[in-house]
């Protein structure tokens, strides 16, 4: 455990059934929540619970959500796209299971853009909601560019599987600045590169990949988002550079009209990754002072 983390009992839960089953944890006891300190809702896009079990233990003042995205982690797996539609209606049921009425929400990346679509669909549900790095290509100034690299690996996922994909997917993320012109014209990577099998599998069940291209394309309602004032908090991470991600959190904030709010670290500051360390502590730290 990272220093001054607390461990808590867990308990796992699963609302709906068959194909729409979704898996979520309680960190500590719902009945200690209130009106000014409600449940904290972590959550990311693919990343699953996992993901956040080193920030989840960083609060001891409140308890703490954190749950599978459709298609990872505990739940059924498919083929089919996801839109940021159908994982805002499984925030929305996990939220309602709860019983405790409306949350704290942090989304990171692919779930910062569930969660503008939550906060679309069900304002309600959330007291406060801080939005960080939504991949959105929207108001980028090289938002032609980067769908057309989207597609591509779209492309290239259904011909041919996941290692291709990936292969394109991992240094598209990566690339500090915007996508040039002719960004497609290079040679695609080869997938062992990424330790990845060149080799199809046959499969189609990525989760991140079944979430393209619409979490990419998803288009924000600036207006309701303007009027939710400092209830809602654009996060970028200060080591992210000018990567997609980031450039998608600064540029709708802009579009919204509200300022970015830096954290430290990086896209996924909140955890530790093998070679990609972050910072659980700090991160919780910033989070905790917007919450408060």
């Amino acid at each position: 455990m990272t220093e001054n983390t607390v461990e808590r009992t867990v308990t796992t839960h699963v609302v709906g059934g068959g194909d729409d089953a979704i898996t979520y944890d309680v960190h500590g006891d719902l009945a200690a929540a209130s009106p000014d300190r409600p449940p904290l809702f972590l959550f990311a896009g693919p990343m699953d619970a996992t993901g956040f079990e080193l920030l989840a233990g960083q609060f001891d003042d409140r308890p703490v959500v954190t749950y599978d995205p459709r298609g990872a982690g505990r739940n059924p797996v498919g083929t089919t796209d996801i839109s940021p539609e159908r994982h805002a209606d499984d925030l929305h049921r996990v939220i309602g299971a709860l019983g405790v009425g409306p949350v704290d929400a942090f989304g990171s990346s692919g779930g910062a853009v569930n969660l503008l679509a939550l906060l679309a669909a069900h304002p309600d549900d959330v007291r406060i909601a801080v939005v960080h790095e939504p991949p959105l290509a929207e108001h980028l100034p090289d938002r032609d560019a980067v769908l057309a690299v989207v597609a591509d690996m779209k492309r290239t996922y259904a011909e041919q599987g996941d290692g291709a994909a990936m292969a394109k997917f991992i240094p598209f993320v990566m690339l500090d600045g915007r996508i040039p012109d002719d960004y497609l014209d290079q040679a695609a990577p080869d997938p062992a590169m990424f330790g990845m099998s060149p080799v199809d599998d046959g499969t189609r069940t990525n989760p991140l990949l079944r979430n393209m291209p619409a979490i990419i394309e998803y288009r924000v309602d600036v207006e309701a988002l303007r009027a939710r004032g400092d209830r809602l908090v654009i996060a970028a991470g200060v080591e992210s550079g000018e990567t997609m991600a980031a450039r998608g959190a600064r540029t709708t904030a802009a579009a919204i009209g509200v300022p970015v709010t830096d954290f430290p670290s990086h896209h996924a500051g909140f955890t530790d990754q093998p070679g990609y360390p972050g910072d659980p502590a700090g991160f919780a730290a910033r989070l905790r002072e917007i919450l408060d």
